[in-house]
């Protein structure tokens, strides 16, 4: 099955999006991935489909990682979603509706997208964690890794795991899981080796995104995020809004911050009025084209 596409990438957080509102692809979990492939597909952080809403909403938005899982949310696949329906309808309110809730987004004058992320879930059972803790200091980090795990490179020498740069996460939910680390010196933490596996640590139950930050000033962060079932990525959008939030909890910074992804920057704010969180940044389309879907599985 040969279907069209719309390469779209946001702070170099990359898409592949199908319109599936009048004749759907099937993403399987399989199909997803030999897409996201970077050698083998056309390669991107998350898959995205476009299907028809309900009352309420504009697009149904269906986010697949490239390990074929589901993701409940993904910011920046939002504001590109929001740039295309912009360039499709002529419009510039949209709501994107997605498995962890609908997203108001408005393309503003100067051709960037600032989308409304909702609250943040800060309760144990929300994020969700496997047992009842404060979740502005979690018992988690370098040191809370097996032992068996060995050794991280780090510039000459090696950094054993137990005595690592990264501990004491706030953690918060921005319709999927995120822990943030507060490092001092974020170029000395080997976020591709310590990322995978406290993706994976039993405190997540569905796994989580691992944000490591360090605080540049009130107003801006430096951030980067392992991503669960996409790895290190060039931006995160809900981890900026996590990492935002959880440095304002820790009282580091207000409630509005600029944060500097290796993509990119995203205005992040935390609004006091109804405590939802605003992201603002750019989206673009690369390119468009044609995929042949494998037939899907019986």
């Amino acid at each position: 099955m040969r279907v069209r596409f719309t390469k779209m990438q946001g702070c170099g957080n990359d898409f592949v999006v199908f319109d599936a509102r009048a004749r759907a692809p099937v993403l399987s979990p399989a199909r997803a991935a030999a897409v996201a492939d970077r050698r083998r597909g056309i390669g991107c952080d998350q898959v995205i489909a476009l299907e028809p809403a309900g009352q309420g909403a504009d697009v149904v938005m269906r986010i697949r990682n490239p390990d074929g899982s589901e993701a409940g949310a993904c910011g920046n696949a939002t504001r590109c979603v929001a740039f295309l329906l912009a360039r499709e309808t002529g419009r510039r309110d949209f709501v994107i509706r997605t498995v962890a809730g609908d997203l108001p987004a408005r393309v503003l004058d100067d051709g960037q997208v600032r989308v409304d992320m909702g609250a943040p879930r800060l309760d144990w059972a929300d994020i969700p964690l496997s047992r009842p803790m404060d979740t502005l200091h979690l018992p988690l980090g370098a040191g809370h890794l097996p032992l068996g795990a060995g050794h991280l490179p780090l510039g000459a020498g090696h950094l054993p795991l137990a005595a690592g740069p990264a501990a004491d996460p706030a953690a918060a939910s921005m319709g999927n899981p995120h822990a943030t680390f507060f490092v001092a010196d974020l170029a000395a933490v080997p976020v591709a080796a310590i990322g995978p596996v406290l993706e994976q640590d039993p405190l997540f139950p569905d796994r989580a995104n691992i944000g490591f930050a360090q605080v540049l000033a009130p107003d801006r962060l430096r951030l980067r995020v392992w991503e669960r079932g996409a790895g290190l990525t060039l931006a995160c959008g809900s981890g900026a809004c996590a990492a935002l939030v959880n440095a304002h909890r820790r009282g580091l910074v207000g409630r509005a911050a600029t944060v500097e992804l290796d993509g990119g920057a995203l205005h992040i704010a935390w609004r006091a009025e109804d405590g939802h969180v605003l992201m603002t940044g750019p989206a673009a389309i690369a390119f468009t084209g044609e995929v042949e879907l494998a037939a899907a599985p019986s």
